[in-house]
């Protein structure tokens, strides 16, 4: 066995004819993954986006569980599949998925996309800013990535109109107490809340709390106050809770952790999150037009955010926020499922 031709085998093995086979590009943006589906995923019926994404709730559901939870996954992965765009000002339109179910709309999806898109070559690369127009759940955003030596440097984005539901509520949850929250939407809606007055930390090591925490608050808002998007039904619910306050690095202006879907941590700023907190900091008279925060998250990596412009959008003042960060790829993968396979299905430990 020499010049490993014992590994032969390996590499030159294919799956039987009767397996399915679904193929994706893995990347990272800030340390927070994203699984995007490359091939093998079915073609999804619709109009809009939120047609396929409820297209692909009602019968194809099964392939986001393999995807996403374990043996192939974990409980904190996520994941997009790219679809033709609804839009004609769009380039193409994307799902995000992940351990519940479809979210709405996902920053850290966007910049990692844009990254992905240019750099094989679904989109050409122009230097030194390279635009794509994406359609979402949300609606449609617009991705900015920088180019140097003809590689995507970093990508910023223009979030749907992003805007502050209610301010100051008070909700008793059972174990922690009275909670003052703030709900904000940036493409999802969340339920902010002052880490710092809480008492509770947001140092990685205390992510069991921060877990315990975030559910428990999350199902009570829900269960105490309506959410409702002004246009979409599909939009109008609490995607999770984001505890805000002080950064770690001093160089950083605050700290976001976000507990979303089932449980999930969002292992960077979170986009999305950022674009509401944009909206709510503004309201609050905490920032101004184009001014810039820098908001670390739970393993200290940064995303930076601001008001690009403010409008009008149904009846509330809303903003336009502009998210920056970056994304790196981190694999190629092509996923088999055997149909004897007794846990094909999937599962999730936590």
């Amino acid at each position: 066995m020499k010049n490993n031709n014992y590994l032969k085998p390996l590499k030159n093995w294919t799956k039987p004819d009767n397996w399915r086979k679904i193929t994706s590009i893995d990347v990272h943006t800030a340390g927070e993954p994203l699984r995007i589906i490359s091939g093998g995923y079915p073609e999804l019926k619709g109009k809009t986006i939120l047609e396929k994404r409820r297209f692909a709730k009602e019968n194809f559901d099964e392939l986001r569980k393999l995807l996403m939870w374990e043996p192939r996954g974990h409980a904190d992965m996520y994941g997009a599949i790219i679809t033709p765009p609804v839009n004609k000002k769009a380039d193409f339109g994307v799902l995000f998925i992940h351990n519940e179910g479809y979210s709405s709309m996902c920053g850290h999806g966007i910049i990692a996309l844009t990254k992905v898109a240019i750099e094989t070559g679904m989109i050409s690369m122009k230097s030194p800013e390279t635009t794509i127009r994406i359609d979402t759940p949300s609606g449609l955003v617009s991705s900015f990535a920088r180019i140097e030596n003809n590689k995507v440097k970093s990508v910023y984005f223009h979030n749907v109109p992003s805007f502050v539901y209610v301010m100051n509520e008070i909700v008793d949850v059972k174990g922690i107490g009275k909670v003052k929250y703030h709900i904000s939407f940036g493409g999802a809606f969340y339920a902010f809340v002052d880490a710092d007055e809480l008492g509770i930390s947001m140092a990685s090591e205390n992510v069991d709390q921060l877990i315990d925490y975030g559910m428990k608050i999350k199902r009570e808002v829900m269960k105490t106050k309506e959410i409702r998007h002004p246009l979409e039904d599909d939009l109008g619910f609490l995607y999770g809770t984001i505890f805000y306050g002080k950064a770690h690095d001093k160089i950083n202006d605050s700290r976001n952790v976000c507990i979303f879907a089932e449980g999930e941590v969002d292992r960077c700023p979170t986009g999305t999150g950022v674009s509401a907190r944009m909206a709510l900091h503004y309201k609050q008279g905490i920032i101004d037009l184009d001014q810039t925060m820098l908001i670390e998250s739970i393993i200290g990596t940064v995303f930076s955010g601001k008001v690009y412009k403010t409008l009008s959008f149904e009846n509330y003042e809303a903003v336009i926020p502009e998210v920056e960060g970056q994304a790196f790829i981190t694999g190629k993968n092509e996923f088999v499922f055997d149909p004897d396979d007794n846990i094909k299905e999937g599962f999730i430990l936590r």
